[in-house]
């Protein structure tokens, strides 16, 4: 899984905080790493021209293999806040979408176990 990071000219992130949220997201989509080719995470500040603006905007874009691109944002006063809420939101949605793709309805017959001598 690849991990792209775009921020706009607003927004400054040192290494520390960028290498804890790649490290996030790796974590936190890991189960997801064998549908998933890339991520790419958009941080940008949507009040930088106020003052006191504070409004951190973390956008994650999910690109699943053979599939349609996916999309979450979340808002925070802080960068950090902003890449958790959204991550959260991204595991939800992936959750979701490949949840419901692997169950079927019913379960698995029990037509394949091997009969016992006890029961007989």
């Amino acid at each position: 899984m690849q991990i792209l990071l775009n921020t706009d000219n607003n927004v400054q992130l040192d290494g520390e905080l960028l290498q804890r949220v790649e490290a996030d997201i790796v974590s936190g989509l890991s189960r997801f790493s064998d549908q998933i080719t890339r991520v790419e995470i958009h941080v940008s500040d949507q009040n930088a021209d106020k003052v006191g603006g504070g409004d951190k905007r973390c956008m994650l874009e999910a690109r699943p293999a053979g599939q349609q691109p996916v999309a979450v944002t979340h808002n925070a006063d802080s960068v950090d806040e902003a890449c958790a809420g959204a991550l959260d939101k991204l595991e939800a949605l992936l959750d979701t979408t490949y949840g419901r793709s692997h169950q079927r309805k019913g379960g698995q017959s029990i037509r394949h176990l091997p009969v016992s001598e006890e029961l007989i």
